[in-house]
């Protein structure tokens, strides 16, 4: 059997479980492999190791950053719910004034009475309860391109007149609104007082309104208003669209409650009052339709 020369006594010297002496070469070189080949484990593991000890540190700053994150939307998280809160304190204050204000449906007698008259009309009136809004339909109401009241309206107009001026009903405002379909003006005898649809439907408001203050509304709580043709409830449809010819009345709380001005009474070239004498010959008050219209 071959030794190699210098590996006597050095091995045994070295290696466990070997005794003194000379190995065989096979075995050195086993040893020598194996040698090696646990060095180069060692250096593989601590290649893990400083990759480890790498992806650690990365692994801590990653978790570093995740706080200073989770603390910052905490931050904005707290910030947010002092302003919902805020936000909710607001809106529970803006719920208490629209409390306050008593808006919503109508006073049920003010209700029961204008759904009545609109059962007495209803060609001519439809009443909305959760609006409190009574619509005329201003083919029944007017003559075509006029403001002149038909019979038919003036009387429903007077009965409205003594429910306004009953119960709850006497304490709310009247809003007073014209509306006409996309035609134009084109009559010349109409053109000359109503210039546009516009001017149109308010001078019908104002004859409704002159109506219910003739027959003993207030004034001061009827306010007129004419859109013409800009707000129509359905598409205008070409030749005229008549759901679109309307008037219609809005009950809403009061907004005010101004003492009643008074007009003046003029004075003849004699210094008299006018009207005075008339007033002593005639103690009832005119009513507004019986002066005859301009």
């Amino acid at each position: 059997m071959r030794f190699k020369s210098g590996a006597c006594g050095l091995i045994g010297l070295s290696l466990v479980g070997i005794t003194a002496g000379c190995v065989p070469q096979d075995q050195y070189d086993q040893v020598v492999m194996a040698n090696r080949s646990l060095k180069e484990q060692l250096v593989s593991v601590e290649e893990e190791r400083d990759s480890a000890r790498s992806n650690l540190e990365t692994v801590r700053q990653q978790l570093s950053s995740a706080i200073e994150d989770r603390n910052r939307y905490e931050t904005e998280r707290n910030r947010l719910d002092r302003e919902l809160q805020r936000l909710a304190g607001d809106y529970d204050s803006l719920m208490g004034r629209l409390d306050d204000l008593e808006l919503g449906p109508l006073p049920e007698d003010v209700e029961f009475a204008l759904d009545e008259l609109a059962e007495q009309y209803p060609d001519l009136i439809t009443f909305d309860p959760e609006r409190g809004m009574l619509r005329f339909a201003s083919d029944f109401t007017f003559d075509l391109g006029s403001v002149d009241l038909t019979d038919e309206a003036r009387q429903s107009l007077r009965r409205l007149a003594e429910v306004l001026q009953g119960g709850d009903a006497a304490e709310l405002e009247v809003h007073v609104i014209g509306h006409t379909d996309d035609v134009p003006v084109s009559r010349p005898e109409t053109l000359e007082r109503h210039p546009n649809n516009v001017y149109l439907s308010a001078h019908r408001a104002i004859s409704v309104r002159d109506v219910l203050t003739g027959e003993g509304v207030r004034p001061n709580r009827v306010m007129v208003a004419g859109f013409g043709e800009h707000r129509p409830i359905v598409p205008n449809q070409p030749g005229g669209t008549e759901e679109n010819r309307r008037v219609e009345i809005y009950l809403v709380p009061m907004t005010d409650s101004p003492a009643p001005v008074e007009s003046a009474p003029r004075r003849d070239q004699s210094g008299t009052q006018a009207g005075q004498s008339q007033r002593q010959a005639d103690p009832e008050p005119r009513r507004q339709d019986d002066i005859p219209q301009k």
